[in-house]
């Protein structure tokens, strides 16, 4: 089965995409591609739990780079379908906004005030455990971050809606 990996903080200067792909192999994941230079890993694996296959990948990444990063897996087919229902559609995203999505380990806790904004950056919509956000781009630096850390803490990971597509092909 293909999965997707989607690790938090990655970039160039802190992990190296060859050394990313040859820890995923040393885990024994196969047909292992990175996407782009931010922690995005494609590989083929037996099915299990996507739990069960970030830990795997974490401790890989711990014995052959020295570190880890948070690990959120899941299929490829079901980050297709994410893309082929485009949720965007029906929630009133401003012409010209970045489509962001924020994968969560597990849902968020009940009662997550919806939309939370921040500074042009808005929550519009949680589905399980993805959550879809949207922001303005401007002179300052995109504040959605701070507003995705604040409302649902550490345990996730964003990319945007063009990231994903790239991944998923």
């Amino acid at each position: 089965m293909r999965y997707a990996a989607l690790l938090r903080g990655v970039m160039p200067t802190n992990a190296k995409m060859p050394a990313l792909k040859s820890a995923f192999e040393a885990a024994g994941f196969t047909e292992v591609k990175t996407v782009l230079g931010s922690g995005n890993v494609v590989f083929a694996a037996a099915r299990g739990t996507e739990a069960s296959i970030e830990r795997r990948a974490e401790e890989a990444m711990t014995r052959e780079l020295g570190r880890s990063f948070l690990t959120i897996v899941r299929p490829i087919e079901a980050l297709r379908a994410l893309l082929e229902s485009d949720p965007f559609a029906a929630l009133g995203v401003p012409a010209g906004a970045k489509r962001v999505v924020t994968f969560l380990r597990e849902p968020p806790a009940k009662g997550v005030k919806l939309p939370p904004e921040l500074e042009g950056a808005r929550v519009h919509a949680i589905v399980e455990r993805e959550v879809f956000t949207s922001y303005l781009p401007g002179p300052k630096t995109p504040v959605f971050m701070a507003l995705i850390e604040r409302t649902f803490g550490k345990e996730q990971t964003t990319r945007t809606w063009d990231t994903i597509a790239k991944i998923a092909k």
